[in-house]
């Protein structure tokens, strides 16, 4: 055998090597890429007609930024509370309304995504918007930044209510102008939900559900959520309108981490 065979054969050996061996790597990530358990489920197949505006898989949100672990723009429910929600889509429906909701499942690589966002002081990007009031050095201690979150548990979504028939929300456009979350809804982000007193995330104790200083349309608005909600076995978070957990919670202890995106579903359709 000549030298120049010996070579060529050597590396078609280290060749032939590498791949063997990134294909194990493919598959072993392949293998142990997170899943969702089987009950959970994306509520457009238990109910098509809530409207989706998943606003963590867009930048317009307090971070001002796609946030990690938001693939699609999809929300996953457990089915319990997939199956709760259209049910209180059904009596909205019939009284001229619909829901949307603005997020669902959280994966716990979004929570980190949070938390290192407010650990960074300099960056107030979205503050103008999100939190014109509040200092950012102190969310974690105002609770509005946390380590864990129940929405990683699967059954807990912010969401609002629009009136039909529906008018879509214009797109946001990166570095525009913001406005206060709390300002009149005339001037604030021109979102197509109801009159709630309040934008979504709202950093700001006028967002307390029941906070005395929201009357009139804007607290009749936030009732008639409230109570087709809470008849139907949800349990509002007082410090936020838009904040909703089923209860009893199919798994109450643990908080997920596969992304959001239909692979991620055992039942995925």
């Amino acid at each position: 055998m000549t030298r120049l065979s010996r070579g060529l054969r050597g590396l078609v050996t280290a060749l032939a090597t590498v791949l063997a061996v990134t294909a194990v790597c493919v598959t072993a990530e392949a293998t142990t890429r997170p899943k969702a358990p089987g009950d959970f489920v994306a509520l457009r197949t238990v109910d098509p007609t809530i409207i989706q505006e998943m606003r963590y898989s867009t930048r317009h949100n307090f971070v001002g930024e796609r946030i990690d672990g938001y693939r699609q723009p999809l929300c996953i429910l457990t089915r319990p509370a997939a199956e709760a929600l259209h049910r209180a889509q059904t009596k909205l429906r019939r009284a001229g309304y619909t829901l949307k909701v603005y997020d669902c499942y959280r994966p716990q690589r979004a929570v980190n995504h949070f938390v290192r966002w407010a650990k960074d002081l300099d960056d107030q990007a979205m503050k103008g918007e999100f939190y014109p009031n509040v200092d950012k050095g102190r969310l974690f201690d105002d609770g509005y930044i946390a380590a864990k979150s129940g929405h990683s548990r699967g059954s807990t979504l912010d969401l609002t209510v629009v009136k039909l028939p529906t008018r879509p929300t214009r797109p946001y456009h990166p570095g525009e102008p913001l406005v206060p979350c709390y300002a009149p809804k005339d001037r604030r982000f021109p979102d197509n939900s109801v009159d709630m007193g309040t934008g979504f995330d709202c950093f700001d104790t006028l967002a307390h559900t029941l906070d005395p200083r929201i009357q009139g349309e804007q607290r009749a608005n936030r009732l008639l959520l409230k109570n087709t909600l809470e008849g139907l076995g949800f349990v509002n978070l007082a410090e936020e309108w838009w904040h909703y957990t089923f209860k009893p919670e199919p798994y109450p202890d643990t908080y997920f981490d596969f992304p959001v995106s239909s692979p991620s579903l055992t039942n995925s359709k």
